[in-house]
């Protein structure tokens, strides 16, 4: 949870296939999908195909429509895209040692990501085949607009231990510190890949994912997962600012979609940053923050605003009248969450952040199991996310929240045109 957000736009280039291959027939769509067995979240964003949309800070006509936003570019879609309404995330360990066959699934992924986000049905679909043998495509998507589905993909540090891939770790790509109050879960951390699917529709997103933990089966296997509703914040500055589960207003100086410069200067790794395959690409730094949601609802409404260092109907900080006037630092608590995460604070350091509310039920102990999945993109962790979260040590939020997941992926550029998949820079030394 923190002040200090960025975003930005990319330009896509126009999809490969044609219009009428990306027409997604008109769906029948759920107004809502609530919790289930199968773990689907409020809703948790989907994809499927109209017309191909450009990275724009305007988020809403897309949404609206259901548009498919374009795969290929220079950078990944689904970093500084127009925040979707929902998340399915999955962390997965690989299981093969087979160098070869890691690259056949990434490029086989990668197919089926280019399918799916352009609302199509992966391989030859989910009927019409072979009767003896499954259908290429689980088929819950079918009918369904693209829903502005993106698939992003990342490597984690435990990956560059194999497949001869040692040389190639980024140094930015470091094992985060022990940070004071984290009481991180192993089954919820780490992991050797990651992808990360957004989209406007729960079932497009959970569909995405679960097409491809199928596809990889026996190779690659779920680590962990997280779904996620309720945008926590957003890379559009026209758009209502989302608030988290304790209310406030969260994300106010996120970078937008349309800062090129914020997005170079702070997010995408640089030709000088090293390794050549990263260039292009960024880091994600994924936490599963709990929020003590009982003890919150108990607290004065004067606390609750001095923890945050802004008032909780307008979102402005303190002595200020609208939620963009400039803080003043100052004027906060020492230990106030704004001042704290500020990037004045920080030396300037300043994170981009897609983060997403979350409720998995109770504890057992009639408790919410709920909080915030923290998702932030930077340039560099050591410059990023982890001098950030050192000087939140002392955020008097921290009696409400603690961090029990965390994960850190090299995300790599985005993929270019019909030849290229996922991880071709980083496995062939092609930049």
């Amino acid at each position: 949870m923190s002040e200090t957000d960025e975003t930005g736009s990319d330009g896509r280039r126009e999809d490969l296939v044609s219009d009428t291959e990306r027409r997604a027939p008109a769906p029948s769509r759920r107004a809502l999908l609530g919790w289930g067995g199968a773990g689907l979240a409020l809703g948790a964003a989907a994809a499927g195909g109209a017309v191909a949309m450009a990275r724009t800070a305007d988020e809403a006509p897309a949404a609206v429509s259901g548009e498919a936003v374009e795969f290929h570019g220079p950078h990944q879609a689904g970093i500084a895209t127009p925040v979707q309404d929902r998340l399915h995330f999955a962390a997965f360990d690989v299981k093969t040692e087979d160098r070869a066959e890691l690259v056949a699934l990434l490029k086989e992924w990668t197919e089926a990501a280019r399918r799916m986000t352009a609302g199509r049905a992966v391989g030859e679909g989910a009927y019409g085949g072979l009767p003896e043998a499954p259908p290429d495509d689980t088929g819950e998507a079918l009918g369904l607009k693209p829903s502005r589905l993106t698939l992003t993909i990342g490597f984690g540090p435990s990956l560059f231990g194999r497949f001869g891939l040692a040389d190639r770790r980024p140094d930015a790509l470091v094992d985060l510190p022990k940070f004071p109050g984290d009481n991180l879960d192993p089954n919820r951390s780490g992991g050797d890949l990651c992808v990360q699917a957004c989209a406007d529709d729960p079932q497009v997103a959970v569909h995405a994912i679960r097409n491809l933990a199928r596809i990889g089966f026996g190779k690659v296997v779920v680590r962990w997962s997280q779904l996620g509703f309720g945008k926590t914040s957003s890379t559009t500055p026209e758009a209502q600012t989302p608030r988290n589960l304790f209310g406030f207003k969260d994300g106010t100086r996120n970078i937008a979609g349309h800062e090129t410069d914020r997005l170079r200067k702070f997010v995408w790794v640089g030709e000088k940053d090293g390794p050549a395959w990263m260039t292009g690409g960024s880091y994600l730094v994924a936490r599963r923050i709990r929020m003590h949601i009982e003890t919150w609802d108990r607290t004065s409404l004067q606390e609750q605003e001095d923890i945050f260092g802004r008032d909780k109907r307008e979102g402005a900080p303190v002595g200020k009248a609208k939620e963009h006037d400039e803080p003043f630092l100052k004027a906060m608590k020492p230990d106030a969450h704004v001042r704290l995460a500020h990037p004045d604070s920080n030396n300037g350091a300043t994170i981009l952040r897609r983060g997403y509310s979350f409720t998995d039920g109770t504890d057992g102990l009639g408790r919410l199991d709920a909080g915030l999945f923290f998702l932030a993109y930077q340039r560099d962790p050591r410059t990023g996310f982890i001098p950030i979260q050192r000087s939140l040590a002392a955020d008097a939020l921290n009696e409400y929240i603690q961090h029990v997941g965390s994960a850190v992926f090299a995300i790599p550029p985005g993929v270019r045109d019909k030849d290229d998949w996922w991880g071709r820079s980083l496995f062939t030394g092609e930049a």
